[in-house]
């Protein structure tokens, strides 16, 4: 295999909607190149970089992949990327590590609901675009329309490099602006012919010309005074603008493409090499201390792993981009996210599931290695020396939840471990334990990436597991004070049980004044670990009740308030004043008095007009404005109060305080209403009153699940 050098290392993303092409595009890069000698067809399930089992039953990419080929005395490394947002954990730690994304748009819909999708998770990573309009021989093929709407979603950066003179069955010729060229495909596609520009079509070309040079000189000072002394740029000039407005994000370039029939992609194949920039041209990458590292291959030997994989035989496969310096097999490395050394004791790269060897890989390369024991995605690993740690990749947090079981109870550890395992492979699939609910809860991104993950436990782990939506962490509290007593007594021969715990329960608030017309000889004020407080007063005078008692006591009033009466959930914000009571000489003992204490918290709690308190979540959905509509009518259908509407370009923002018991599956739904357009984010907000007719249902229910248990 040919060494390359770091300027002559190009890192790319294929992204785009599901169906736009981009794993056929990728197999014609490799053809091309000659990296393969025949094209593979996602429908014939041969193609390199859907190579998974999992994605021939389906017909469609779940993984990144990772694929490389050569061009002209270039590298290209490819990470063709899954289309569906429920995948986007395989897509974001693709852009974390290319130093160009190529947004494939399809040119029969235009921008789709996936395009858009796909761009705010790029807009957040700064990296230069470039677009390809793919399928221009599919019959309904609208160049025009397709850039237009381009323009409209991501801006006038979108900068027409070439357009095709026919579309549908008939596309086999496109006009390169760059080049003033007309490249004519055969058609089998592959190398075009080059012709000049027909006489119909010099009037077009040449306006859209004397704009890719203008565009290209509104990046350099120096490009727009050649401009305006000569009126034109020659070819090297105008790459050297269209270059800099790509890393300033001036400048999106637009190909043509049609990547099942094998043309265009030489051309951008081209540019891509002249063009688009090279890992050491790219900004330093921030560090977690607040420095940066450059990629220079002059400098440290660091590795950013940014994807595991499990297979049965070679176990761990970590793929990383090496950040700075050259690696070597067997150099020893740092993981200075978890202190411990590695040995890199395998070096190669990857194409889809083909492993070929390397001895050597520079900086801006991507390649992989096995068995590393304690490196994990997004791990930072580097020479021993000064500790340098790149800033891990930000996941998005679960949009949904369930709860998750092995339909054979015994096979729950099976099911842990397997889950651990996948987390490994997959951070955007979360697992989450529910100390209040004692539920082992699952998060994930979509209903889709339930069935896949679904799959996974089937088939690789044989594993059957049930979903189910979680039970809701209410909380329990009064409204007003009362009093109760209780008197446990218990004789069995011998020293019995015997204690009797008088005691007052109010409604606790911050600031409130000491208890009125009590005698206050200690108290405890205690931070519950569900949230809120218990406040407990030892008021006892006489001595009726020894002080040795009071922490039973207190026991027995927090193992109620852990389950509370209501429905079993943990009551919160209340305060306690035990005034009274007796105790007898040789039966009283701290369970006698953690009994009576418990059973009079019960009695008093059941008449201070118990409250049943819900978690409330603040949520700011996102929705094109012309769908905003349904989506407010659902939400009030949630029980919701919407606060405020904000925009945001083509979309509204949604601002409202939601019942998180109304949100199962809400993802699902907004979905639904939106043509997948619609996104949201929550984060809890408070506990608040649930309405009176819902609390008594809830009660009811609860009372018939304890007849039953």
């Amino acid at each position: 295999m040919n060494t390359f050098d770091a300027k002559h290392i190009k890192n790319i993303v294929l992204l785009g909607s599901h169906g736009c092409g981009k794993t056929t595009l990728a197999e014609t890069m490799l053809f091309e190149a000659g990296l393969i000698k025949r094209r593979g067809r996602v429908e014939d399930k041969n193609t390199v970089s859907d190579f998974h089992e999992l994605e021939h039953e389906r017909g469609s990419s779940v993984y990144s992949a990772v694929l490389h080929t050569e061009w002209r005395d270039h590298k290209i490394n490819i990470i063709d990327t899954p289309g569906l947002d429920d995948l986007v954990g395989e897509t974001i730690p693709a852009l974390r590590v290319a130093d160009t994304c190529v947004l494939v748009l399809n040119a029969h819909h235009g921008v789709e609901v996936g395009t858009d999708l796909v761009w705010e998770h790029m807009s957040h990573y700064d990296r230069p675009v470039m677009i390809a309009v793919n399928q221009l021989d599919h019959p309904n093929a609208d160049f025009d329309a397709t850039v237009a709407q381009a323009k409209e979603h991501f801006g006038n950066a979108v900068t027409v490099m070439q357009y095709p003179v026919e579309q549908g069955d008939g596309f086999h010729r496109i006009i390169d602006l760059l080049k003033m060229t007309m490249y004519v495909f055969k058609d089998g596609g592959g190398k075009p012919e080059k012709q000049p520009i027909p006489e119909g079509e010099k009037a077009r070309a040449e306006a859209l010309h004397k704009e890719l040079v203008e565009k290209a000189a509104e990046n350099d000072e120096t490009l727009m005074e050649h401009y305006f002394d000569k009126g034109e740029l020659d070819e090297d000039e105008m790459r050297i603008g269209l270059k800099q407005g790509m890393m300033k994000r001036t400048c999106y370039p637009v190909f043509c493409l049609s990547a099942l029939r094998d043309m265009g992609s030489g051309r951008m194949m081209s540019f891509i090499d002249n063009v688009a920039p090279c890992a050491t041209e790219m900004p330093p990458k921030p560090l977690e201390d607040g420095g940066t590292l450059p990629c220079s291959p002059e400098g440290p030997t660091v590795l950013f792993v940014f994807k595991t994989m499990i297979e049965p035989r070679a176990g761990h496969i970590s793929l990383f981009k090496v950040m700075s310096g050259e690696l070597k097999e067997g150099m020893e490395l740092m993981n200075d996210n978890t202190g411990t050394m590695e040995r890199v004791s395998q070096l190669f790269i990857v194409d889809g599931k083909e492993r070929k060897p390397v001895e050597r890989l520079v900086a801006g390369d991507i390649g992989g290695t096995i068995k590393l024991k304690n490196t994990a995605t997004a791990h930072t690993l580097h020479i021993p020396g000064r500790s340098i740690k790149l800033r891990p990749i930000a996941f998005p947090e679960p949009r949904l939840r369930q709860v998750i079981k092995a339909a054979d109870q015994k096979q729950e550890e099976k099911l842990h471990a397997a889950l651990l395992e996948i987390h490994k492979e997959d951070p955007t699939i979360v697992m989450i334990y529910s100390r209040e609910t004692g539920e082992q809860l699952v998060g994930a991104q979509g209903e889709l990436h339930l069935s896949l993950l679904k799959w996974k436990l089937n088939h690789h782990y044989k594993v059957d597991c049930v979903f189910s939506s979680p039970r809701i962490p209410y909380r329990e509290t009064i409204r007003k004070s009362a009093e109760a007593s209780h008197r446990h007594k218990k004789q069995t021969g011998g020293s019995g049980q015997f204690g009797e715990v008088h005691l007052k329960i109010e409604p606790w608030t911050e600031g409130m004044p000491e208890p009125h017309g009590h005698s206050v000889r200690g108290k405890e004020e205690i931070d519950l670990p569900t949230g809120g407080k218990l406040v407990f007063y030892n008021c006892i005078v006489g001595g009726v009740i020894d002080n040795k008692f009071m922490p039973s006591i207190l026991k027995g009033v927090m193992e109620k308030m852990e389950r509370g009466p209501l429905t079993g959930s943990p009551a919160r914000d209340i305060r306690v004043i035990v005034h009274e009571g007796k105790m007898h000489p040789v039966d009283s003992n701290d369970i006698s008095f953690k009994i009576a204490g418990l059973q009079a918290f019960r009695e008093a709690f059941t008449m201070a007009d118990p409250q049943l308190m819900e978690p409330i979540q603040e949520l700011e959905v996102r929705v094109p404005a012309d769908l905003m509509g349904d989506v407010m009518t659902d939400l009030q259908g949630r029980r919701s109060m919407v606060l405020g509407v904000d925009s945001s370009g083509r979309y509204q923002i949604i601002k409202a305080l939601t019942p998180l018991a109304e949100l199962d599956r809400y993802s699902t739904t907004l979905r639904s209403l939106t043509q997948g357009r619609g996104t949201y984010t929550e984060r809890f907000h408070a506990y608040q009153a649930v309405p009176s007719e819902l609390q008594h249902k809830l009660v009811s229910g609860y009372k018939e699940e304890e007849m039953v248990a």
